[in-house]
């Protein structure tokens, strides 16, 4: 856990040292760690949004020759077919997962019940949502698969949110990540990332709350 810890602060730095390692290899392994934290449920604490705005802030700099455009693709691809697998996953086992099965030893239940109830509140549009929340990204396709969602629904809402996180993700990365008072607090800027994604769910959570407080006499 220290080393993710450390990876997702400085995720900078390790991504200079994977590209300098990899060379045009490094997109499959952007496409694969997009892919697993938002395809495999029991994987919700991968870096999802710094990952993005960190790779395209590495291809603003020529010296590291990353093709914005072809991370674009890159990402794009792994959100959507992540998702989709996701949101097989919770077809074929179910919610009961969590509570009988080998999954339910790794699924946090509190998250996945904060995810279930976003979904059931917002409905098909939390799987676009979803995309800019930590940790709800990944539960809510699993969610929609295991309450049998209309795929045709799924995937377009899939596609959408896929799609918009990604351009603003990979765009503020490109032309806001290279600012050297960004560079030079980058693990701070990640910090502000993770916490502007969470912002959704904690007003959420506190709207519920306040909604659910017995009235004062």
């Amino acid at each position: 856990m220290p080393q993710l810890i450390d990876f997702i602060l400085h995720i900078d730095e390790h991504l200079v040292m994977i590209v300098n390692q990899f060379g045009h290899s490094t997109y499959w392994l952007l496409f694969l760690m997009i892919f697993v934290e938002t395809g495999v449920v029991i994987l919700p604490f991968l870096p999802g949004d710094s990952l993005l705005f960190a790779a395209s802030a590495l291809a603003a700099n020529q010296a590291f020759n990353l093709n914005i455009w072809l991370l674009l693709v890159v990402f794009f691809a792994a959100a959507v077919i992540g998702d989709s697998l996701n949101y097989e996953i919770g077809k074929r086992v179910g919610l009961v997962a969590s509570n009988n099965s080998f999954l339910g030893r790794f699924l946090d239940q509190k998250k996945l019940n904060k995810a279930e109830a976003f979904f059931n509140k917002h409905g098909g549009k939390t799987i676009a949502l979803a995309r800019f929340m930590p940790f709800i990204r990944t539960f809510a396709p699993f969610i929609s698969g295991g309450s049998h969602m209309n795929y045709r629904k799924f995937i377009h809402y899939n596609v959408l949110g896929g799609l918009l996180w990604v351009l603003l993700c990979c765009t503020a990365g490109y032309f806001f990540g290279n600012i050297p008072v960004v560079q030079a607090n980058f693990s701070l800027v990640v910090l502000g990332i993770i916490g502007i994604s969470l912002l959704p769910l904690a007003l959420t959570y506190l709207r519920g709350r306040l909604n659910h407080k017995p009235n004062s006499l």
